[in-house]
């Protein structure tokens, strides 16, 4: 089977894409919508990140927790937001390698009601590339309960997208 290192999805939001912006370009908040992750240690003050940032992520899968090393590499507001991870660890992310990129787009979209309305597309791409495909599979499997972190990740930022939408939109919480 030909390994899958990058997925993407895509949802519209009733919201201007500054708006949209606003509230993921901030790691810290991040938490508040993504089934793994806990929210993250930024240096300074709640503000949308900066190129070159560097925050670590705090996640979650079961009972098991663990932190990542991030680097914001693009903050372009209102179009795109990026970082790459790069270490990670249990408590600390001491074991430095390539992990994943991730980014969201924003983009005009066609509103469904009066407003501003926004596609927003969250990509992961698996920066493992060094990782024989047996190593990863099997790796990805046992971290994942049977699937690869392509097929995972699919589910991940669903979930994330749905809830974001859910917030900006104001709607109730299931």
């Amino acid at each position: 089977m030909t390994r899958t290192f990058t997925v993407s999805r895509s949802i519209v939001i009733q919201a201007p894409p500054t708006t949209v912006y606003e509230q993921l370009s901030r790691p810290a908040r991040m938490g508040r919508w993504s089934p793994e992750n806990l929210g993250a240690t930024v240096p300074g003050p709640d503000e949308p990140a900066r190129v070159g940032l560097v925050f670590e992520g705090h996640n979650k899968r079961g009972a098991f927790r663990w932190t990542t090393r991030c680097t914001v590499t693009a903050a372009d507001p209102g179009s795109r937001f990026a970082f790459r991870v790069h270490a990670i660890g249990l408590k600390r992310p001491r074991l430095r390698a390539p992990i994943a990129t991730w980014e969201y787009r924003f983009e005009e979209a066609d509103a469904e009601v009066a407003g501003a309305a926004t596609r927003v597309t969250e990509t992961w791409t698996d920066d493992r590339r060094s990782w024989p495909d047996a190593v990863a599979g099997a790796f990805d499997r046992i971290a994942t309960g049977g699937r690869t972190f392509a097929q995972f990740q699919v589910g991940n930022i669903d979930r994330t997208l749905r809830n974001l939408k859910r917030e900006l939109e104001g709607a109730p919480s299931r």
